[in-house]
């Protein structure tokens, strides 16, 4: 794995920074637990950028900052490290695709990359939203029992729908950003490859 850069790491912790602050606004809201954000959009960024490690890293940030600012909503210790670390951590799958997805742009193959990049941001978001799915099913057992469900059940339902629509917000924003401001993913190459005094 390559090392990340200063460039790199300036970035991966700017970009955790502005998810944590998409996170504190308010998000569209459906039903008592389920709500829907654009958050993981800087993580994403990220990835397409920079690729796996660098948004890996950003989001396993993105999940610290949520715990020490106190917006974490934590049950036990272990639920905390899936919830916070790993599932965050997970959305740098996305950055599988930086490739294709700078190739596409670069030349100018527009569809192309836009189709990549909804692909991967529904990869990162299910790779996230995995982990929710996870813990709901161990540690929000009680919950689907007040609501007459199996947990099973009730966290795929929940955690299903939050993934879906909130992957679905993120590749909408992402698409119209990045089909007007390629420069955004492919200029960070140049960037990665200047020498920094």
């Amino acid at each position: 794995m390559k090392k990340l850069r200063l460039q790199t790491m300036i970035e991966v912790a700017i970009f955790a920074s502005l998810a944590l602050l998409l996170d504190l606004l308010p998000s569209l809201q459906f039903g008592p637990s389920i709500s829907i954000s654009f958050a993981m959009v800087p993580i994403l960024l990220i990835a397409f950028r920079w690729g796996f490690l660098a948004a890996a890293t950003s989001g396993f940030l993105w999940g610290v900052l949520q715990v020490t600012i106190g917006e974490a909503w934590i049950l036990t210790p272990l639920q905390a490290f899936i919830e916070y670390f790993v599932a965050f951590a997970c959305v740098g799958f996305a950055g599988l695709f930086m490739r294709p997805i700078k190739q596409s742009l670069k030349n100018n193959k527009t569809t192309t990359a836009m189709s990549w990049i909804v692909l991967a941001v529904y990869v990162g978001a299910f790779a996230r939203y995995f982990w929710h799915f996870l813990a709901g099913i161990i540690f929000f057992a009680s919950y689907a029992e007040e609501a007459g469900q199996a947990p099973f059940i009730y966290s795929f339902t929940m955690n299903g729908i939050a993934y879906f629509f909130t992957a679905l917000a993120c590749s909408i924003v992402l698409v119209l950003i990045l089909s007007k401001s390629a420069r955004l993913i492919t200029s960070a190459k140049q960037t990665e490859n200047k020498k920094i005094a």
